[in-house]
């Protein structure tokens, strides 16, 4: 009778946390999905280093192959440790970002949220690094001679996962949560 009656309260939490995880996994892979078709796309419409104006005077896409970090961080180091070292930080990323991505899956807020883009760019990424041994960036911002460094869809969602992770840390204690019942 207790077993039945803690069965049947706790099949519709176990349903809503797997809505959670699902949505938050969701999105993910749309981030991956979308750095990975993105990325292909330019490969086989631009050569490298070719460009394409999308709005003269401020945007651009250019096919860039960036061994580096975000942003093309550390892709002019000399030797093979800069990779090896992107390699090993973007696994310990992605366990660390999914251990945080599980214990908050209960939960839809804006730091699950953040983590789920986390997620999805490190892996569209750590795909690149793994598959090729350098990541395609494409998306070229600049106003005149000041150019904002090349970036693809993976860099642009852990960007936009970090500044609602420090908006919600600054500003954020007071967010409205979805939690399960």
């Amino acid at each position: 009778m207790v077993l039945r009656c803690f069965c049947s309260l706790l099949l519709p939490l176990l349903k809503l946390l797997a809505f959670m995880r699902k949505y938050l996994l969701l999105t993910s892979a749309l981030i991956v999905v979308l750095d990975c078709l993105t990325k292909w796309v330019v490969q086989q419409n631009l050569p490298l280093y070719g460009e394409a104006e999308v709005i003269p005077g401020f945007l651009r896409l250019t096919h860039l192959e960036n061994p580096g970090a975000a942003f093309s961080l550390f892709a002019d180091s000399p030797g093979p440790w800069a990779g090896r070292l992107l390699l090993v930080f973007s696994l310990a990323a992605l366990v660390v970002i999914s251990v945080l991505l599980w214990r908050n899956s209960h939960v839809f807020n804006l730091t699950s949220f953040s983590l789920a883009l986390f997620l999805g760019g490190t892996i569209g990424n750590l795909l690149d690094r793994l598959i090729r041994g350098r990541v395609t960036d494409f998306i070229d911002f600049y106003i005149g001679p000041h150019h904002w460094p090349p970036f693809n869809v993976a860099d642009s969602a852990i960007v936009i996962g970090a500044l609602i992770l420090a908006g919600n840390a600054i500003f954020g204690h007071s967010e409205k949560k979805v939690e399960s019942a």
